[in-house]
């Protein structure tokens, strides 16, 4: 291991693994880590407050910073308010664009079914909010009494290995994906890096998409799978609608003969 992983290492411990990127780190804690590794202020955790900027400031052997406020009170410990988010249930459409956003898989739920969230999981990072398209989660305070030391590091631990986790599930998904992700996409190598040094945390492999096979069609037969695939989609979307045994019969032949065309011209 070396000196500069174990500082990266020693920096992210610290840091309250919300993963809420409020330090400027759109892909959470542990790029924040790297970056204060080389330089970057150490005082721009948000939910750590003072005593994440003051510890960091002893680890690194640097002046003590103000940390960047909070727009929540500070409690006993010094630290921000913790926060909790809560799906106001009879309000959710159930588009899931909440459960893509959530950092430590935190919301469970399905398509068009109501969503929920375990307040236990949930950071309060607030990047479940934005892409709400009905505006149903609120935050609210977490009545929990103010954490001890020990409870802390193992709920930061837990949340690393949710995060890391979350990440490879959605590695795996990334190269199979069509339309828009709710979160930026995430530098999935930096993480498989510390991942691959570390016992301790979920392995991460970067997904790679296979090369797609060029295929050479003549002018004939590109056309007419051009026309096969529009009456294909034509067909799908009336049998949406409503279902009828002449036209799913027919879907039924335009894919084999799809299927066909395509498997001469491989």
């Amino acid at each position: 291991m070396n000196t500069q992983f174990s500082l990266i290492q020693s920096i992210d411990a610290l840091l309250p693994q919300t993963q809420c990127g409020l330090c400027g780190h759109r892909d959470g804690c542990l790029p924040y880590a790297k970056s204060i590794a080389e330089g970057e202020d150490a005082n721009k955790c948000v939910p750590g407050g003072q005593p994440v900027a003051d510890a960091l400031a002893s680890l690194l052997g640097r002046d003590k910073l103000t940390a960047e406020e909070s727009v929540w009170p500070t409690q006993s410990d010094g630290r921000p308010q913790r926060m909790k988010a809560v799906i106001r249930e009879d309000e959710c459409i159930g588009c899931t664009k909440c459960i893509s956003a959530c950092p430590v898989d935190a919301i469970i739920g399905s398509g068009k079914l109501m969503h929920t969230i375990l307040t236990d999981l949930c950071t309060g990072c607030e990047l479940c909010i934005p892409p709400c398209p009905v505006d149903c989660i609120d935050l609210v305070e977490d009545l929990q009494s103010v954490p001890t030391d020990i409870i802390r590091i193992a709920e930061q631990n837990d949340l690393r290995d949710r995060y890391y986790s979350h990440i490879q599930r959605e590695e795996k998904r990334r190269v199979d994906r069509k339309g828009p992700v709710v979160r930026a996409e995430i530098d999935t190598a930096l993480f498989a890096q510390f991942s691959a040094q570390s016992t301790a945390m979920p392995d991460i492999q970067v997904a790679e998409k296979p090369e797609p096979v060029a295929v050479k069609l003549d002018a004939k037969t590109t056309i007419e799978l051009a026309k096969i695939r529009t009456q294909i989609k034509k067909l799908e979307k009336q049998l949406s609608v409503r279902e009828d045994a002449n036209k799913r019969q027919m879907l039924e032949q335009l894919t084999a003969q799809l299927n066909a065309l395509q498997g001469a011209s491989a």
